[in-house]
């Protein structure tokens, strides 16, 4: 079963952990010195904030699912709406060991498909997006490489 992700980008991370803590009634799964999760199941949503963003707001929206199996049905299904799809593969993200890739949606909102692998120390390494006004769909994306593409949470 798929959960809804939301990470957002905020200035003071202790001040935000104290109002989403509040808000869902309950303390983070996960709190790092620059990043919090809540994984909720009511409604069942991964919540992440993290300072590492370059504003302070939405910075990307997904699904996390329970295998690679939803992972790829996700990823035909990004295609089949013609979007641009990075497959990133395995990397290690949020503090976490994941599977990816990442899409635009027209708005040019970034949106990250991935499975969880397991729990990592420390933040992980980059990962990149097309950027606002780059193409979003297959034929505008044939042959753009990884350059010229701008960073998301992890970058």
């Amino acid at each position: 079963m798929k959960r809804f992700h939301v990470h957002l980008s905020v200035q003071d991370l202790e001040q935000n952990i104290q109002f989403y803590s509040t808000l869902f009634g309950q303390e983070p799964s996960r709190q790092e010195a620059d990043y919090a999760k809540w994984m909720l199941d009511d409604p069942r949503i991964n919540f992440a904030i993290s300072t590492r963003g370059n504003t302070a707001g939405v910075d990307h929206f997904g699904f996390q699912t329970d295998d690679s199996v939803e992972l790829a049905d996700l990823r035909e299904r990004a295609r089949t709406a013609d979007a641009a799809v990075l497959d990133e593969g395995a990397t290690q993200c949020c503090y976490a060991r994941s599977n990816k890739h990442w899409l635009m949606d027209p708005q040019g909102l970034p949106w990250e498909h991935f499975v969880t692998m397991g729990d990592i120390r420390h933040f992980g390494q980059g990962s990149e997006l097309p950027d606002v006004g780059k193409p979003n769909t297959k034929e505008q994306h044939e042959g753009q490489s990884a350059n010229g593409i701008g960073s998301t949470c992890c970058g």
